[in-house]
């Protein structure tokens, strides 16, 4: 199959509208082609491509931010010779300055496939930009690598923020270029945005449902995206950032599992399991320990539970719901031990007022019914499920594939 970056590189009849325009790059270090060249240096050496800028999001155009949260600086790129823009350091939206430099900003950004993950935000904040200063954006597609189901509530409104770009659930199921798509729709934007779309995706098809396995080489999006097994858990392992426990940041396998030092996971998983054992469908999860070397508990060792969802023996894409999973954990824990001090109260993503992990779900509704002793899975279940079939109707109007 083809990603939009090889064929824009590979096809130049895709190139000529860009022709005596100035064009920007906005990419991070997964944005490489087929044979592992950044999408920088593989457009640079075109020769018909006038580069004039790059942008880089969140941990930077190279990958050179490790935590969230920290913001990276402009700089001139050495090689190219051209001004790489921060869009996660004194900014997160282009200033006209940035815009100044370019005419069209192509976007080669790889996503997960989750509402949280801050490329989705920087998209949204792009084409703003470019709606409001004539600029065109091209949207280098690539795949979802959880694929096409939908899971979660909706974000509400007054909860945007930089991971809530607007109404969608936590597991959206689009590419990036079909979240174009929705947002120049949804916000009426004005704008000339162009997808080059891939070739070949399958987005249902075994063994990757999603992720061209044994096709492409999975780079690191971002330092704690390391493979699929992460992304397809990604939905569900990224609302224990908004908690006390260890999301596994500081180990080798981050955003796959949870734990604490004070974790009964034998009763945990019981619990779990007593209360919603459909939620626990298409994984395999295993009691584990481990010692994180950064971020929570650091130097601690940690009785936790890693999620498993490689083995073909026992992963169902199409049952596993990595959102519920998790917040089955969490309202298991918090009907082992009522007292637990659960909920994380830093700020998160500059967000200072609320909590991180309803910044995280785009309201309080999770998290009220972890803590109400009376809401019981159908509860949740009830709030849900409208949100999942009216934005699996809403999506149908943008795919692409």
């Amino acid at each position: 199959m083809k990603f939009g970056i090889d064929r824009l590189v590979e096809e130049p009849a895709l190139r000529r509208a860009l022709a005596g325009r100035r064009v920007a790059l906005l990419a991070h270090p997964a944005s490489v082609t087929r044979d592992l060249t950044h999408s920088l240096d593989a457009l640079a050496a075109l020769g018909d491509v006038r580069l004039t800028a790059a942008l880089g999001p969140q941990h930077g155009l190279r990958g050179d931010k490790q935590y969230n949260m920290a913001e990276s600086d402009d700089y001139v790129d050495p090689r190219h010779r051209i001004p790489v823009f921060s869009l996660y350091g004194q900014v997160r939206r282009p200033t006209p300055a940035m815009l100044d430099t370019f005419d069209v900003l192509l976007v080669d950004l790889q996503d997960l496939g989750c509402r949280i993950y801050t490329f989705v935000t920087t998209l949204r904040y792009v084409l703003e930009a470019a709606a409001q200063h004539g600029k065109a954006v091209w949207v280098l597609d690539r795949p979802n690598p959880a694929g096409r189901p939908v899971e979660g509530l909706t974000l509400r409104a007054g909860w945007e923020s930089f991971v809530g770009a607007g109404a969608i659930p936590m597991r959206h199921g689009l590419t990036l270029g079909e979240l174009a798509r929705w947002f120049v729709k949804t916000l009426r934007l004005d704008v000339e945005c162009e997808v080059v779309s891939m070739h070949g995706w399958q987005p249902d098809a075994a063994p990757g449902y999603g992720w061209p396995l044994g096709e492409r080489t999975w780079v690191n999006p971002s330092p704690n995206a390391p493979n699929l097994s992460m992304a397809r858990a990604y939905a569900g392992s990224v609302m224990v950032e908004g908690t006390t426990l260890s999301e596994g940041r500081g180990t080798t396998r981050p955003l796959e599992l949870f734990g604490a030092p004070d974790l009964d996971v034998t009763a945990l998983l019981a619990e779990m399991t007593a209360l919603a054992p459909q939620w626990l469908a298409g994984c395999r999860l295993r009691a584990c320990w481990f010692e994180p070397t950064f971020n929570k508990h650091t130097g601690s060792l940690c009785a936790g539970v890693q999620v498993h969802v490689e083995d073909a023996a026992f992963y169902d894409h199409r049952a596993f719901r990595p959102w519920r999973l998790f917040a089955l954990a969490f309202k298991a824990l918090r009907r082992l031990r009522p007292d637990y001090p659960l909920w994380a109260d830093f700020p998160y993503e500059y967000e200072f007022n609320r909590l991180a992990i309803d910044v995280i779900n785009g309201s309080e509704l999770l998290r009220r019914w972890v803590d109400d002793p009376a809401a019981t899975p159908a509860d949740l279940e009830a709030l849900t499920r409208p949100d999942e079939s009216a934005w699996d109707a809403e999506r149908q109007g943008v795919l692409l594939y």
